[in-house]
């Protein structure tokens, strides 16, 4: 790496204060490789509970509204080179644009905002700035998942006619925002979550992972979405018809109501050579069947694998590497990209989060429209 990366990239984090969850996995992933210093934060708008959460992880400069923090940082000659933006959905886009008009560099949380103008916006503002963005989807980042897309983009599986994925969960059966749970009651509010429940919060992931493997976009889908939850606003269960760019067809189903699961993301493709399947609760294992030949398992680590997965791979193999380990290794990949100026083909952009904001609004209109065919465009 050059000398210039090995100075740590100044961090800013907004929301994950005291009682979130998916902050303390963006700051340990920020942490794993010593790319980052967390510096500055606007981690809650309660003043209270952004003194007591910046206390809490030795942070000096706390502040409680982000333009303010935005603008302040901006100014200082050792102000953030990046912020991590960990808030509900509805705060994506006037968080990012505040510190990308400012110059500063942007990771967020997914999906990319709360609607599809939303997005155009956001989208308008960051090209408009020379400031980079990052949206972390880090079911890509895992090493089998590279080895995968590596696979399919080497033409391993023929020509690809299948893309089965599913993400699966059993945690919203009930209603738990009646009880609450902070994590439950934003993802069901639509003021928070946006358009959609259970399609933004896992779906967004499966869809970008189904597309990154199988090294292609949808181009139009078929949707039946249910609430099955009395009283609940947004979706918590879909099933998904999709045609893809490449000609193959698909299925997606995303479920927070399935009794037994936890956290099953699985993925399935099939060419006319062969097929491959991995299962992110199985992480470190990628099944690999070529017709007429028995079917075998590549495991993580191993010296037989691409470079795309032996980049991404921390520990020797036998031993588990996943879900923190996939955020670190976004995070890494962001940094040297900023610290080198060599852009990685791999990480999720921008652009990745326009278009799965224009899946997620497509889907809530095709379901809202008797299962209607709707295109993944404008």
């Amino acid at each position: 790496m050059a000398e210039a990366s090995k100075r740590r990239l100044r961090l800013g984090m907004v929301g994950g204060g005291e009682g979130a969850f998916i902050g303390e996995v963006h700051r340990f992933a920020a942490r794993l490789d010593d790319h980052y210093e967390l510096v500055a934060g606007a981690l809650s708008s309660q003043s209270d509970k952004a003194e007591r959460s910046a206390q809490a992880l030795g942070i000096t400069r706390s502040y409680v509204d982000f333009e303010e923090m935005a603008r302040q940082e901006s100014e200082r000659e050792d102000g953030i080179d990046v912020v991590s933006i960990v808030t509900p959905n509805h705060l994506h886009a006037p968080v990012a644009m505040a510190f990308l008009k400012r110059g500063i560099h942007v990771i967020c949380d997914k999906p990319l905002t709360a609607t599809l103008a939303e997005a155009k916006a956001l989208y308008q503002v960051a090209e408009a700035s020379q400031a980079q963005f990052l949206l972390t989807h880090n079911y890509s980042a895992y090493p089998m998942v590279r080895e995968a897309r590596a696979m399919v983009k080497e033409g391993k599986l023929g020509e690809i006619r299948s893309i089965q994925v599913e993400y699966v969960q059993d945690w919203l059966t009930q209603s738990l925002e009646q009880t609450g749970n902070k994590q439950a009651v934003w993802r069901s509010d639509p003021a928070q979550a946006g358009l959609a429940g259970c399609v933004g919060d896992i779906g967004s992931h499966a869809y970008q992972l189904a597309c990154f493997v199988g090294n292609t976009q949808g181009k139009e889908v078929l949707a039946d979405l249910s609430s099955w939850v009395e009283g609940r606003a947004l979706d918590d269960d879909a099933n998904i018809l999709l045609r893809y760019e490449n000609g193959a067809k698909g299925h997606l189903w995303a479920s927070q109501v399935a009794p037994g699961n936890e956290n099953a993301l699985s993925l399935r493709i099939y060419g006319d050579k062969a097929g491959i399947e991995w299962h992110q609760e199985s992480p470190n294992e990628l099944i690999y069947s070529v017709l007429g030949e028995p079917s075998q398992r590549l495991r993580r680590g191993n010296s037989y694998l691409s470079e795309a997965a032996t980049l991404v791979s921390r520990i020797p193999s036998g031993h588990p590497e996943g879900y923190l380990e996939a955020f670190a290794n976004l995070y890494r990949e962001f940094a040297e990209q900023l610290l080198t100026s060599t852009p990685n083909p791999n990480l999720p952009t921008l652009a990745t989060g326009l278009h799965g904001m224009r899946f997620i609004t497509a889907t809530v209109y095709s379901s809202q429209n008797n299962g209607l065919w709707v295109p993944l465009t404008d």
